[in-house]
């Protein structure tokens, strides 16, 4: 386990937690595509409750979760794309925050 806490920015909030070394790119991951998808559904503009938004988001990326396990209607080439999108996303953002 790492001593030194993980920052995350979710929703414009800061949170901050402790994960096994060995997670820790994956949660930042995590919470970029959570943030990702919670900014998508603010910019549509139907739903304005911050925990609508939240739940909105974690219902639609468990379904996404559910169609992968299940091997229907997801491009598992997109879902590495995306990964790797969201990993150069990642590294940019902590590399600018170094500067």
């Amino acid at each position: 386990m790492n001593n030194e806490p993980l920052n995350l920015n979710i929703m414009g909030r800061d949170f901050c937690i402790t994960c096994p070394d060995e997670e820790r790119e994956e949660i930042l991951l995590a919470a970029a595509y959570l943030d990702k998808k919670i900014q998508e559904i603010k910019a549509e503009g139907k739903i304005v409750d911050s925990d609508r938004i939240a739940l909105i988001a974690a219902l639609q990326i468990a379904h996404e979760l559910l169609m992968l396990r299940n091997g229907t209607g997801f491009d598992i080439d997109e879902f590495r794309r995306r990964i790797v999108s969201l990993r150069k996303k990642v590294d940019e953002v902590l590399t600018d925050k170094e500067s």
